[in-house]
């Protein structure tokens, strides 16, 4: 089950990651948001022990969506090393995020 990241375990959880981590920037409220949810985390099971897959729920945590520089939701960040290494907003397939997962391992 993916993570969800506050404020206070974003350090931890994120800068920290010995393995890089895929950031789910989303809102309850959002209908792109909770169509790709159920995608995001059918493809935690074929990532396991090569990336750590995570929540962000902007209305909660909304200075961590500003320090992500944050628009529009569902934005899906690869982060590697603390440091975030790509972006891609809006609803994506199974495919499209699968892509874009690999295309930074």
């Amino acid at each position: 089950m993916p993570v969800e990241i506050t404020e206070d375990n974003y350090a931890n959880e994120v800068e920290s990651s010995n393995l890089p981590v895929i950031l789910d920037v989303y809102a309850t409220w959002c209908g792109p948001c909770k169509v790709t949810k159920p995608i995001f985390m059918d493809l935690e099971k074929d990532y396991i022990g090569r990336c750590k897959f995570a929540f962000l729920n902007t209305d909660h945590h909304r200075n961590l969506a500003i320090k992500f520089g944050i628009t529009s939701i569902p934005t899906f960040i690869f982060i590697k090393d603390g440091k975030p290494l790509g972006k891609v907003i809006g609803g994506k397939s199974r495919d499209e995020l699968q892509a874009f997962i690999e295309s930074y391992l």
